[in-house]
């Protein structure tokens, strides 16, 4: 039988009212040659519900907006407006063109994916269909009589006892199953799971995006090939150049073997681009129904504010999920008693299966930090009534999660027996306008991220993950040793052979910290700690912790610890330009005119191609942002690179140190800069920026290569060999002025945490970028707030970058003139 007749039959005989409320899942009928449609069902359901015409069989009525007056008009419906038979032929040829268009695209990734090595994983071992539904066995999990997350009950209820959320709630609650499959398992203690849309980033990634975004393998491999033509001749006309001159630029050599240790880690994540050739299949997935398995949900916190706690709790005990099937446990490790009372008054006036926990840390014993806080969670939702659930969540103590955070997550685990376990990105609601100091992590969780679950290699992002207990306890709870347990976890499941999912949905929103100090103690932390997790992995290259994991698996963990370990190249590449420019070097040396005119195209190729893969690798990001996220990754290298040192190289009587772990939501802000009421004097910010912050590195740098180039202009203009305007400007091209002018975007980008001290960002207060509920008190941010301001310097950055390619035009034109 046809899909689509079944699906249309089941649907009228379940009753299912189409224009349900928002949240509930209604049927949508299948129209011939939309199949690549069906990313948009989302979107239209919350538009527009959709009708059956008794009338007219067959045809469709779309309670829009455009269509409100239909009934009053009849001249008004969709239906009767018939086009012409030239736009029918016109729209015929489009949509085969279309359908040619989508047929070989996908001949082109199926030939890609057998031409590659590295395995693409699906996300959908279901082979679920859009808005099809599914039963999976509960077989192994705690039946709803043995498990009972409310403090003051014994007995847990029966399913249709379990009360359901307020009607004006978006819930999945007491939904008709709109299609079974035939043969499908039908038994009332299965847990039904069904498809939105076919991929989980429909809202985020538009089709013209996700088209685009096709094209960045092809954009991949041509700009790495441009950029090794380029590099190669570079060598090759060095080499020339010293044999015509009889003597070594030494100089020069330096800053090729420099920008070669900097190119690798880069190369290797760009290589990255080219799993993205099919993009994710990982689907947009719902837990419907009340029967659920049970989760124990964990917030820690240690020293933050207890407001900001309290509503993180309340939020995650007011998600869409039966109340008898979860718990959520703040465990403080800051002792707090004004929050334990807050916590112990919610529980007993709105959420009773919230609980409050506080360790004993003993003098001498080593309580491991945030690992150690959450393996004490382990132990303790164990020996509460009950026992402990099937599942454990996280959340960070500002992580404020959706109401669809657990219905989200768990169908990618109860899919498959193997998956360890699902995690969401982490989103902010308090980034300040065009984000100066680089603080969200878009590049990582909407580029970086999707394209490491595609194949298999999707991380803990340390907040909002959902783990397998069972899991977990395979590999000895939450790993010690690492600041980074969250990534070392995640690691350890993949090396046992576990799989992991990565959830592209906003499913939870956080807060940045609030100053320049915080900020830098956080990235420094996480880089140490990813550096503490390669050693304890062994690089991910070999040992029994990474026993079984797949060689895209390996080839993830290496390179991101090179990364990491490769930020001290970063910093000299930075100073070689200046050292070479003051020396008198030359940054390009070349034996004739002819090859420096090989020599500019050549860098020419390379910039253009890697400007237009720039437009088109960031686009799940955003151009911006990922531009953003280049300048961070310029002036954050010498704190990466010092921090780096002293705890991994330096022994301690060379001021080595062993780094010591500050929750980010714990370190205040001392200066207030980001409020215009508290805000400190400018001379207290500065002195705090570049003495007490080591910006004073920055500044050093900044005034070296200035000085650089200005000595570098002077000896060129005042040479006697250039005695003519041609040779002049041929002799400051090749000194200080080459395509694409690398030492002016390191002063601009090293520059940034000077200016943020001196014109800080304006933010308003935290409490007025949430929307409270009056009755319950449960706060959710603004969709405002979750969206990043654009102001005039973000248009002033792409002003440097649009005029730095303007000059490289420029010069490639001249090139024909030489």
């Amino acid at each position: 039988m046809d899909p689509r007749s079944l699906r249309k039959s089941s649907t009228k005989s379940s009753g299912v009212n189409p224009s349900d409320t928002e949240g509930r899942l209604s049927p949508v009928q299948d129209v011939e040659g939309s199949s690549s449609d069906q990313d948009e069902v989302p979107e239209l359901q919350k538009s527009a519900s959709i009708e059956k015409n008794e009338t007219n069989a067959g045809s469709v009525y779309w309670n829009h907006p455009f269509n409100r007056g239909a009934e009053q008009d009849p001249s008004m419906r969709i239906e009767g407006r018939r086009p012409s038979d030239a736009r029918r032929k016109m729209s015929t040829a489009a949509r085969r063109a279309s359908n040619a268009a989508r047929r070989a695209s996908t001949a082109i990734v199926e030939t890609a994916y057998k031409l590659d090595p590295l395995t693409v994983t699906t996300g959908n071992p279901l082979n679920l269909g859009v808005n099809e539904v599914r039963r999976v066995s509960s077989v192994g999990y705690t039946a709803p009589g043995q498990f009972n997350a409310r403090r003051f009950s014994t007995l847990a209820p029966s399913i249709e006892s379990i009360e359901k959320p307020a009607p004006s709630l978006s819930t999945h609650s007491s939904v008709t199953v709109p299609y079974v499959r035939q043969g499908m398992s039908e038994k009332q203690e299965d847990y039904i799971i069904q498809r939105l849309a076919a991929h989980d980033d429909v809202e985020s990634l538009s089709r013209t995006k996700r088209f685009l975004y096709r094209l960045c393998p092809v954009l991949v491999v041509v700009t790495i090939a441009a950029y090794w033509i380029y590099f190669a001749l570079r060598v090759r006309f060095t080499r020339d150049a010293e044999k015509a001159a009889h003597k070594t630029y030494w100089m020069a050599w330096a800053f090729i073997l420099v920008e070669l240790f900097v190119s690798i880690p880069m190369l290797l994540h760009r290589l990255w681009g080219w799993h993205v050739v099919g993009l994710r299949k990982r689907p947009k997935l719902r837990l419907i129904g009340d029967n659920v398995p049970s989760v124990d949900v964990v917030i820690t916190c240690c020293g933050e504010d207890d407001d900001l706690v309290l509503d993180t709790a309340k939020a995650a005990c007011n998600i869409d999920y039966p109340r008898e099937r979860f718990r959520v446990l703040v465990c403080d490790d800051g002792k707090s008693k004004t929050l334990q009372e807050m916590i112990e008054r919610t529980a007993e006036t709105q959420f009773d299966n919230l609980y409050y926990r506080s360790r004993p840390k003993y003098p001498g014993v080593p309580h491991h930090f945030k690992a150690g806080n959450l393996n004490d969670a382990l132990e303790e939702t164990a020996r509460l009534p009950g026992g402990a659930a099937n599942f454990f969540a996280a959340l960070d103590a500002d992580m404020i999660p959706m109401r669809d955070w657990l219905r989200a997550l768990l169908p990618h685990m109860l899919q498959d027996p193997k998956c360890s376990m699902a995690c969401p990105p982490q989103l902010f609601y308090n980034v300040p306008p065009d984000d100066p100091l680089c603080q969200s992590l878009d590049t990582f969780v909407h580029i970086s991220e999707p394209i490491k679950d595609s194949m298999g290699v999707a991380w803990c992002t340390g907040s909002g993950y959902v783990l397998r207990r069972a899991a977990l306890q395979s590999i000895g709870g939450f790993p010690t040793g690492s600041l980074a347990e969250d990534v070392c976890c995640s690691s350890m499941l993949l090396g046992s052979g576990w799989h992991t999912a990565f959830v592209h949905e906003p499913l939870q929103f956080g807060t940045v910290p609030d100053s320049l100090t915080s900020h830098l103690k956080q990235r420094t932390r996480w880089t140490i700690g990813t550096v503490q997790t390669s050693f304890k992995l062994r690089f991910s290259l070999y040992g029994p912790l990474v026993k079984h994991m797949t060689f895209p698996q390996r080839l993830c963990g290496f390179v991101y610890t090179v990364s990491s370990l490769f930020t001290i190249f970063l910093v000299l590449s930075m100073f070689t330009a200046p050292i070479v420019l003051v020396s008198g070097g030359n940054l390009v040396p070349y034996r004739s005119i002819n090859q420096l005119k090989w020599l500019i195209r050549a860098n020419f190729l390379s910039s253009m191609l890697n400007r237009v893969n720039e437009f088109i690798s960031y686009l799940p990001s955003g151009y911006r942002t990922g531009q953003r996220d280049a300048r961070a990754m310029m002036w954050m290298a010498p704190f990466h690179a010092i921090s780096v040192i002293r705890t991994f190289l330096l022994p301690k009587w060379l001021g080595g140190k062993v780094a010591v772990f500050t929750s980010s939501g714990s370190q205040k802000a001392e200066l207030n800069e980001r409020d215009p009421h508290l805000r400190a004097p400018l001379w207290r910010r500065l002195k705090v920026t570049i003495w007490d912050c080591q910006c004073y590195l920055h500044l050093i740098y900044i005034m070296f290569a200035i000085a650089a180039v200005a000595v570098s202009m002077y000896w060129n203009l005042t040479d006697d060999k250039n005695n003519t305007t041609k040779k002049t400007l041929i002799s400051l091209l090749t000194h200080a002025y080459w395509p694409p002018i690398i030492w002016l975007s390191c002063i601009l980008s090293c520059w940034i945490p000077i200016n943020y001290a001196i014109f800080p960002p304006d933010c308003p207060d935290r409490q007025d970028l949430l929307v409270r509920d009056p009755d319950t008190g449960v706060a959710y941010p603004s969709e405002e707030s979750k969206k990043t301001k654009i102001t005039w310097a973000s248009y002033a950055w792409e002003a440097q970058y649009t005029l730095i390619t303007i000059y490289g035009v420029v010069v490639f034109v001249l090139s024909f003139w030489f």
